[in-house]
This record gives structure tokens, C-alpha cells and sequence, in this order.
């Protein structure tokens, strides 16, 4: 076996990250070093890396009685749904009792809850759709300038457009959105994803071609088709607004090779190859992709927002695949408590902590100097219901997982069951605070949330 010299290199020493993988004689990447950074410059700036934020989202709520934790002698225990996470609970929060308190306000079991990320009223409508600007989104706005795209907004189910108790159902499809009025335009192909954070520029020729060619013919239906299709052609004018933007800022970025700050990421290529067209077959590599190009934009610093929606509000996506599950989701949540139903929806339950827990430990193995990309990053899980049986959205289930850059200290769960002021709105201004937002208000707090560090 080769041995090597492993004094200290000094800065002028000349060596470059290249220089010493071929002067090693080994095909294998380096980890991090603090004597030069991934362009093999001197060591980045004392800011360091950048936080990240990142919201996952499961719908039709949890078990309620295997969710949670509890803070024993020990440290954090926790119960059977977060057992998955177990390899990461020193770096994860879990919170009791905060809520959203205008989801109990009016009709609908479902729709009015499709407000976690806003916490304000979800309009009563089946046209004239409005939540409000989501967390992730008004970071996106401001934060968005340091990164060649603003955000990502991932998913695996499209929207279906019915009603039901006044509302239109493409409430149950979003949980970010980009203005009042309008969702961020989810993208559902791992393909497409992909081509959004990575392109050689020839993808950028070619979508501006077609937006010259399509916008005209488009614009001209506005008047001529339903309410319903307006309302589809309003969703693709924001896609392509934000597709404009997309391409302006990765012209710019293109010509850039740090941040501005002297950091630039460990990471500089994809680690796994263009997905293929289409969705996957199988619902395991359909999320697992998708989750792995949101790592990916945040390992190679892409952008600094995602959003993931491992499923819809209502989704009927199947599970048959861990054995003996029968039903979609959303059939399975309603379980009247029945044994073997529950038992089904647990394992459902279950299957979403593992996938949470994947996710993290990737982003814990990235190498980012002092901390790893986990520790300088913040990853909200959610869902907008506590009782999908029972449509209980007094309050729900929340977990928040890394470092925040080292403002966080993970390990605990914190109950605000009886604190008057459990508004789930104050951990979104802990969260934007430790993104470098300062506000004084969000949705319907007035007050972060102090218990964090």
C-alpha cells in the first residue's frame, strides 16, 4: 500500500486539486481540505458555506399514536413512526402542538389545510384561487440572486382539477407559492428537474426559441377558453415567466465561479447521469430521484430553496410494494381505526421517515469544511394534516432536521401543546431569520420561535 505525506501543504505551495490527484496516482475523489477549496484556490472566506433551506411535504396526515418524541435521560426517544430517523436524531427537532389556526375556519376537510408554508386563509374558490406567498418563496425572492436558480419546486403527482366544498382541488397539489395568487410551478419529470439546474447552454437556446414561438399563440386563447383553462393557462404564463427568468440568470451565472464570498461548493458536477424522459415505473425510484436531484441543487450550491412534495393532499399513490398494502394513501388515512388498516398506514408512515432519513444522511456525508451540508442547512418535514382520519388539523406533525450553519441544536423535541402562541408561522420566521431574512412579521406571528439554539 502507498503511503503518503501528509505534513501540512502551505498556501504557496502551488498545488491544486488536480495537481495532487494525479500526483497521487488514484482515480478517487478528495474530501474537503482546508488548503484549497474545489477549484483548488486558497481556503474560502471565514463566512463559509451558505445556508440552505429545504420543506418536504407528505400528505393525508399521520398515524397519531406512533408520531412524536419524548425527552428522556438519555436524550430525545423516539416513537415508532421517527424510529427511521434514529441515525440522525441529534441533529433533528421534533415539534408538538403547533398549528395553523386558520385551517379550523370554515368547510372542507382538506383544502383549507393546504397552508403550511403561509399559514393564512386558503380562499373559499373554484376560480380566483389565493393562499398567499409561502415561506420558501419570499426566500427564493430575495435569496434567489446568489444562485443561478431562485428555487426548486419538486414533486412526483401533478394537480386534478374537480371541487368539492367550494374549493378547487388544485389547492392539494401545492404547498409553494410563488405569489397570493399563483403556485411555483412544480415539476413532477426527474428529467426536466434536472435540465432545470444543469445545461451546457444548448437547452437555454432552445427555450428561447420556443418561448418566441409559443407565447404569441397562447396569449391569443386567453379570451376564448373557460374558467377552468384560464386558470391552466395562468399556471403556464407564471412556468413561463419563471422559465424567462431561469434562463437570464443562467446566462449570468455561467461566467460566475463563486458566490461572491470566496466559497464555492465541494461538489461541481451531477453525480449521477440525466434521468430518462418520462416518470419512473416504479414509485420507489420516481421519489428517490427526485430527492436526490434536490440534494444534488443543494450540494452543488444550484440554489439554496426546494421544496419537495413526496405526494399530494389526497394523493392515491400506492405502497403495495412494502407488503400487504392495499389502497392509495388518501384511502388508507381514512382507517376508522380499524387494526389492519392502521397497521398498513403506519408502515406508509414509516416508509416516508426512511426516505426523510436517506436524504439527511446524504446531505450529512457532504463535506463542507467546518460542517457538513446538513449542518448548514435547515429541512422542514410537514404535513397538513395531524389525523388524516379524522381531517385534525389543530395540530401537526413537524420536524425540522440540520444545523442552520450552527444556530441550531438538534436532539430535542419541544413542546408547545400548551403555549397559547404555538402559531406555526413563528417557526418559519426562526427558519427565514437563520436564512439572513429579517421580518418582523409572517403570515398570521408576530414572534419567532426562541428555543431553537
Amino acid at each position: 500500500m502507498s503511503s503518503f505525506n501528509t505534513r501540512p501543504v502551505s498556501r504557496s505551495s502551488g498545488l491544486s486539486r488536480r495537481h495532487f490527484l494525479r500526483g497521487a496516482g488514484v482515480a478517487l475523489g478528495l474530501p474537503w481540505l482546508e488548503s484549497m477549496n474545489a477549484w483548488g484556490s486558497a481556503t474560502p472566506s471565514a463566512k463559509g458555506a451558505p445556508r440552505r433551506f429545504a420543506a418536504m411535504f407528505m400528505g393525508n396526515g399521520v398515524n397519531p399514536h406512533h408520531w412524536g418524541a419524548t425527552n428522556g435521560p438519555g436524550g430525545m426517544e423516539l416513537m415508532k413512526t421517527l424510529s427511521p430517523l434514529a441515525p440522525v436524531k441529534d441533529k433533528l427537532l421534533v415539534f408538538k402542538g403547533l398549528w395553523n389556526p386558520t385551517t379550523v375556519a370554515g368547510p372542507g376537510g382538506h383544502y383549507p389545510k393546504m397552508n403550511v408554508l403561509s399559514g393564512l386563509t386558503v380562499k373559499q374558490t373554484t376560480t380566483d384561487v389565493q393562499v398567499g406567498t409561502t415561506m420558501d418563496q419570499l426566500m427564493a425572492q430575495e435569496l434567489g440572486k446568489n444562485t443561478p436558480v431562485s428555487s426548486i419546486v419538486l414533486g412526483t403527482e401533478g394537480p386534478k382539477y374537480s371541487t368539492d366544498s367550494g374549493y378547487t382541488s388544485i389547492y392539494s397539489a401545492y404547498i409553494s407559492w410563488s405569489s397570493p395568487t399563483a403556485p411555483a410551478p412544480k415539476e413532477i419529470y426527474p428529467q426536466q428537474a434536472f435540465d432545470q439546474l444543469f445545461d451546457d447552454g444548448s437547452k437555454r437556446k432552445r427555450d428561447k426559441s420556443v418561448l418566441d414561438l409559443v407565447l404569441g399563440d397562447a396569449n391569443s386563447l386567453r379570451n376564448k377558453v373557460s374558467r377552468r383553462d384560464a386558470l391552466k393557462l395562468d399556471e403556464y404564463f407564471t412556468s413561463v415567466r419563471e422559465l424567462e427568468q431561469r434562463i437570464e440568470k443562467a446566462d449570468a451565472f455561467s461566467k460566475k465561479e463563486t458566490d461572491g464570498n470566496g466559497w464555492s461548493p465541494a461538489i461541481k458536477s451531477p453525480t449521477f447521469a440525466r434521468p430518462a424522459a418520462g416518470i419512473p415505473a416504479d414509485v420507489r425510484d420516481h421519489l428517490r430521484l427526485q430527492l436526490d436531484i434536490m440534494v444534488l441543487a443543494l450540494q452543488m450550491d444550484r440554489t439554496r430553496i426546494a421544496t419537495m412534495m413526496l405526494n399530494n393532499d389526497l394523493s392515491q399513490m400506492n405502497f403495495g410494494f412494502l407488503g400487504g398494502i392495499k389502497g392509495g394513501q388518501h384511502e388508507l388515512s381514512h382507517h376508522a381505526n380499524d387494526p389492519e388498516r392502521l397497521a398498513m398506514y403506519q408502515k406508509v408512515n414509516e416508509y416516508h421517515m426512511q426516505l426523510m432519513c436517506e436524504t439527511l444522511q446524504k446531505m450529512d456525508a457532504t463535506n463542507e469544511g467546518e460542517r457538513s451540508l446538513l449542518d448548514n442547512s435547515m429541512i422542514l418535514f410537514c404535513s397538513s394534516l395531524w389525523d388524516g382520519n379524522a381531517h385534525d388539523s389543530r395540530q401537526l406533525p413537524v420536524l425540522l432536521a440540520g444545523g442552520g450553519g450552527g444556530t441550531i441544536r438538534g436532539g430535542r423535541m419541544l413542546d408547545y401543546s400548551q403555549n397559547e402562541n404555538r402559531k406555526l408561522c413563528r417557526l418559519h420566521l426562526s427558519v427565514m431569520e437563520r436564512m439572513g431574512m429579517k421580518m418582523h412579521k409572517f403570515g398570521d406571528a408576530d414572534s419567532a420561535l426562541p428555543e431553537l439554539a
